[in-house]
């Protein structure tokens, strides 16, 4: 171990942008926007304006002062966080725990050409710094001394050039944006929102529209027919406008976007105003996800995910997630082949689960089918008992998941594969398993079958569960007695 050299100059204390203290300030200021703009507007307001006043102000001083009391050290082995005046604290940070680099841009940062870093560590409910905000110059050698010292410390060599591993051009962009529901959860979140800044606001909203809707129907007349062309063509209208908003969002979120590779560590950028970069060490990958939807069949594509052990408990894109939004299926294979090369995915031994537990997957549908029909008959009388003929269609999609469902287990990993109409694999390497679990429900006791969870360090909100479903007990219970012994003799790695 190398000792520090006495005649050595110290470390120099670093500040932030000078506009930093703006950066922060526009960001606090949110809450406040709106009785600000009717007090430039209209030139007069009530004690509440007066009061929003008196708060910018208050958080214009604060992020004065935070600026001016703010510093950083950067160290050979970690970084030294110095804030506060009146009450000091100093926070070190071993290059060795962080775990995930983010730099984000929005466009004011772009226009300043400055960028706000965050540094994560494995299952942080907060970062372990947030540096609001750096010159873009700063903020990159930063994130390049993290990398060095990471690659350094797994491989006792220097890091390597960047190696692109995929990019989206403009088509593939495109094709993202068709795929995605982006659209629908940016509405569905709107919405949200509204309900609770101005709960009477949406009911007056719908209560008008359905009053309308119901007038002109009912001076119409028409009939089920009508009714049903009519409601298909307003579905496919809304599905339209939803899908051509998911591609706007796309084109913002995802343009120019690049997944490269520097020794150990992965790194994303993407944005079209907003520019987004994050950085993980490979091993901080706890499992994989790849996905192929109905839309995604059409086009012939795949996306592929990964939860890392930076846990986000509040949402956003705090952590590395997609390494691949969208590419083509033979792209995805050659990634995971790439980043798991011990791991032989394409030659991986699926062994299938009983095609008998087709029903189990069917039971769901039956409930939901003959409220819907309830519902449709005492509306429309006889032609609402259409909706029964989705049983069906629920009865084959069933009996094609079961068809589909196995899983595959070799020295390195294990995988499970489900769906049949919307597709997904998931799998982990066995050095990140945490726990296993056994679960029988009482359908699993009466056919002699069980569920097998796996548990890693880290999930992704919208990840399928990682799970072995109407596993024949007999094989559940050598195959759980299996993974313990592995787990017991092998270390975990996270």
């Amino acid at each position: 171990m190398s000792r520090p050299d006495p005649a050595a100059p110290a470390p120099r204390e670093r500040r932030l942008h000078p506009m930093s203290w703006l950066f922060v300030l526009l960001q606090q200021l949110r809450q406040f926007i709106v009785p600000l703009l009717a007090l430039l507007l209209f030139g007069r307001g009530d004690r509440n304006e007066l009061w929003s006043l008196i708060g910018v102000g208050a958080l214009a001083l604060a992020s004065l002062w935070q600026y001016f009391t703010y510093r950083y050290t950067v160290g050979e082995d970690g970084l030294a966080i110095r804030s506060g005046l009146l009450e000091r604290s100093l926070r070190v940070i071993p290059f060795a725990r962080i775990h995930n680099v983010a730099l984000q841009q929005n466009l004011l940062h772009r226009l300043f050409g400055v960028a706000e870093v965050r540094l994560e560590s494995a299952g942080g409910a907060r970062p372990e710094a947030e540096m609001r905000v750096l010159k873009l110059a700063d903020a990159l050698a930063l994130e390049a001394l993290v990398r060095r010292h990471a690659t350094a410390a797994a491989e006792g060599a220097a890091a390597t050039p960047a190696a692109p591993l995929l990019r989206l051009d403009l088509g593939e962009v495109l094709r993202l944006g068709l795929v995605s529901n982006r659209g629908m959860i940016v509405v569905g979140a709107g919405v949200a929102a509204l309900s609770q800044t101005n709960p009477e606001l949406l009911p007056r909203l719908i209560g008008s529209f359905g009053r309308r809707l119901l007038g002109y129907l009912d001076v119409h007349r028409f009939g089920p027919l009508e009714y049903a062309l009519g409601g298909a063509g307003l579905l496919l209208l809304a599905v339209a406008l939803l899908r051509l908003f998911s591609v706007a969002l796309a084109l913002l979120q995802y343009h120019g976007f690049r997944l490269s590779e520097h020794g150990r560590r992965l790194t994303v950028e993407r944005g079209l105003l907003a520019r987004w970069r994050t950085s993980a060490s490979r091993r901080r990958i706890q499992a994989w996800t790849l996905r192929e939807g109905v839309l995604h069949r059409v086009l012939r594509r795949r996306s592929l995910e990964v939860d890392t052990a930076v846990v986000d408990r509040h949402g956003g894109d705090r952590g590395l997630r997609e390494l691949a939004p969208i590419a083509p299926p033979h792209a995805c294979d050659a990634l995971i082949e790439h980043l798991l090369p011990q791991a032989r995915w394409n030659a991986l031994p699926w062994r299938p689960l009983p095609a008998a537990s087709g029903w189990r997957l069917f039971l769901p549908a039956l409930p939901v089918t003959a409220l819907v029909a309830a519902l449709a008959g005492w509306r429309f009388g006889a032609w609402g008992l259409l909706a029964l003929a989705w049983l069906p269609w629920a009865a084959y999609q069933a009996r094609r998941q079961a068809a589909r469902l196995a899983y595959a287990l070799n020295d390195a990993l294990i995988a499970v594969r489900e769906g049949w109409w919307s597709r997904h694999w998931r799998f982990a390497e066995l050095d990140k398993l945490q726990a296993l679990q056994l679960v029988r429900g009482p359908l699993d006791r009466r056919c002699g079958t069980a569920t097998l969870w796996l548990d890693t360090a880290g999930r992704g909100a919208m990840a399928p569960p990682l799970r072995i479903r109407f596993l024949p007990l007999a094989e559940a219970r050598a195959l759980y007695a299996e993974l313990s012994r592995t787990l017991a003799r092998r270390p975990l790695r996270w």
